[in-house]
């Protein structure tokens, strides 16, 4: 959640002082930009250190890390999707083979979803049978997370069905939050991209959801059967606490939680089997002070400032005597030592006449003599238009740009925040909160259906089984479920499996050595390098040594010993068989091998898990010594590199 809106939350109802508005823009200044895939590397301490985002498909913006350090992969996968969803594409963390290390979580791992299409319709059915009873519904949301998938959906089943009735998004920010998402499509999932550039339909001009930043609209309706999404999901603060309250007492009305409640909030409250009857509530809301309160405060302010005053004045005479102490007499020609300047003689006696020279506002050294304020000459250049300039100097900055940019139009909070919000954090006005103790009778339905966007157990455990990593660490779940799913790991496969407990720190070093070596000029001259991908692959012959105190590798000293060719790539049957169609062969799929023609096979063999690795993994030409034979192994053997 964004703290601005946080701040603005908590200052409605709390004297809230953890961190200010000041802390959130020293904060941000320190963020850095990064696009999806971009490597960047670290500096200082993370000095060798590259970090690179990957989709999380969690939500807008959510992100795997894929941190390498000496040619080893950290994958750190927390609250991921693989699912594509209205809005998103599901993750790419299944384009990472043998990372070292990869952290998940546990969150889900006792859960297994219900097919996306079978949950919508639920969810829909579940609206039009309280909304068609003369019911309202309330889902208390986040402010701009997984709030857009659920915006997406009604508006799909709402144009699908020809519903009516009316839905409300409400939050301080909902009307920017709509507009910015409409700027971001690009972060979408392809459907969305592909829709807006063949037709320009933007797929969050929403047809059937209002916008609105107050209660007022809502307050008209009166009970008008509606949909409200409300900030925020933990029913603690935020306008879903207050509409939460007004709604608890008709059993007509339906509290829809789509996602989990923290431990210790209302909504966790709410979830739990059977709900409870009644809950015990904290109504708080900020007034302006009058009266005595507003004259005893006006007061304390004027105190505390006439304080800050003398601090500040006696704290500047302390620097400027501190400062004139060693800088006069060290470079002012007028400030001579105390013990030539008093010397028995008529020019003495007047310098010692001048030592107690006093200048309001400048207090000299007991040492000075005649002092003088200091003088610095104007040394710029002039010419017949006046000071000469350097363009330079008046030129904005690229970090500069970016910031400006990261705002967007305006200076920065009008373009963040509605008007409602801007007037909540700018109002310097005294206030007071009042806060009073009620009891809420929980007469309305509670239901909970899952819209947190994270991938359920089954799907978490085929994850870790594809990615294969060398070693993996569970955090972010229960007890019960991080023990099921490292007991599932331990007894799957030969993984090294650690759940830490909060604040508990682990050693997950590589058992590999790694070692940096540079390339010397000589062997690099002799080397034939072939391109893969992105990269140039090459064979080299080599030994090592030391060049500047640094490991190198040099030309081998005698010639080397041939060694056997080596196949290096990744095969895909189903590509290669369209290949060989193209090519004018017969080509089938048979028991799970390929069918080349008449007489010929090919089946791979060995560890699917180790992806690209012609040591585990291997293709097997079946068949005759013919014609055909010879043709597909040419065929094939184009398909690698040969070293």
């Amino acid at each position: 959640m964004d703290p601005t809106i946080l701040y603005s939350l908590l200052q409605q109802v709390s004297d809230f002082d953890l961190f200010t508005l000041d802390d959130i823009d020293a904060a941000f200044q320190n963020v850095v930009r990064l696009k999806y895939s971009q490597n960047h590397l670290l500096n200082d301490k993370g000095e060798g250190i590259v970090i690179a985002p990957h989709v999380a498909g969690h939500d807008l913006g959510g992100t795997v890390w894929k941190i390498t350090k000496d040619g080893e992969d950290v994958v750190y996968a927390v609250d991921f999707n693989h699912r594509k969803e209205r809005h998103l594409n599901g993750t790419a963390l299944g384009s990472f083979v043998r990372p070292a290390v990869l952290i998940t979580d546990a969150y889900n791992a006792l859960n297994n979803h219900v097919y996306k299409r079978q949950q919508d319709q639920d969810f829909i059915d579940a609206l039009v049978k309280v909304l068609t009873s003369g019911g309202s519904v309330l889902l208390p949301v986040d402010t701009a997370g997984r709030v857009l998938e659920i915006l997406l959906i009604l508006e799909q089943y709402w144009t699908q069905r020809h519903l009516v009735y009316p839905i409300y998004f409400l939050t301080n920010v909902s009307t920017s939050t709509v507009d910015y998402v409409k700027s971001f499509l690009e972060w979408m999932n392809d459907s969305i991209s592909k829709s807006f550039e063949h037709t320009r339909d933007n797929a969050f001009l929403l047809k059937y959801v209002t916008l609105i930043i107050n209660k007022d609209e809502l307050e008209r309706l009166g009970d008008a059967p509606k949909v409200v999404l409300a900030s925020m999901a933990s029913l603690e603060v935020g306008f879903s606490h207050d509409i939460f309250v007004e709604m608890a007492n008709e059993a007509k009305n339906l509290v829809l939680f789509t996602e989990k409640g923290q431990f210790g909030t209302l909504a966790r409250m709410l979830q739990v089997d059977p709900p409870p009857k009644a809950v015990k509530v904290t109504m708080s809301k900020r007034i302006p002070l009058v009266g005595d309160e507003l004259k005893a405060y006006e007061e304390e302010q004027e105190r505390i400032k006439k304080d800050e005053a003398l601090k500040a004045s006696l704290s500047k005479k302390e620097e400027m005597k501190a400062s004139l102490g060693s800088n006069l007499k060290a470079s002012d020609p007028m400030v001579t030592d105390a013990s030539t300047s008093r010397k028995p003689s008529n020019a003495g006696s007047y310098l010692v006449g001048n030592v107690d020279i006093l200048i309001d506002g400048f207090v000299p050294p007991s040492t000075s003599v005649a002092p003088m304020f200091p003088f610095f000459e104007n040394t710029s250049e002039w010419d017949d238009f006046g000071e000469v300039i350097n363009p330079d100097d008046y030129m904005m900055k690229p970090d500069e740009m970016d910031n400006i940019s990261m705002l967007g139009a305006g200076d920065g909070m009008e373009s963040k925040l509605d008007e409602g919000s801007a007037r909540l954090l700018l109002d310097s006005k005294p206030s007071k909160v009042i806060s009073n103790e009620m009891t809420v009778q929980v007469k309305c339905s509670l239901a909970y259906m899952d819209f947190e966007g994270r991938s359920d157990g089954r799907s978490v455990k085929s994850v870790i089984a594809h990615v294969a990593p060398l070693k993996l660490v569970l955090i972010h779940g229960s007890a019960e479920a991080t023990e099921h799913l490292k007991m599932h790991c331990s007894k799957n496969s030969d993984l090294h499996v650690y759940a830490p407990q909060i604040e508990e720190t682990i050693d997950v070093t590589s058992d590999l050595c790694a070692y940096k070596v540079q390339l010397s000029e000589k062997l690099m001259s002799n080397v034939l390098s072939k391109k893969l991908g992105e990269h140039e692959i090459a064979w080299v012959d080599a030994e090592v040594g030391k060049a500047d105190e640094k490991l190198t590798l040099l030309p081998p000293s005698s010639t080397p010993a041939s060694h056997k060719s080596v196949l290096v790539g990744d095969l895909k049957l189903a590509d290669f068989k369209q290949f060989l169609a193209n090519k004018g062969l017969q080509v089938e799929f048979a028991g799970g091998a390929l069918r080349c023609g008449e007489y010929i096979t090919l089946r791979k063999i060995g560890d699917s898990n180790q992806k690209g690795s012609t040591g585990s993994q291997q293709i097997v030409i079946e068949g005759p010594l013919c014609e055909d034979y010879y043709n597909i192994r040419e065929l094939l053997y184009s398909h690698f590199y040969l070293l």
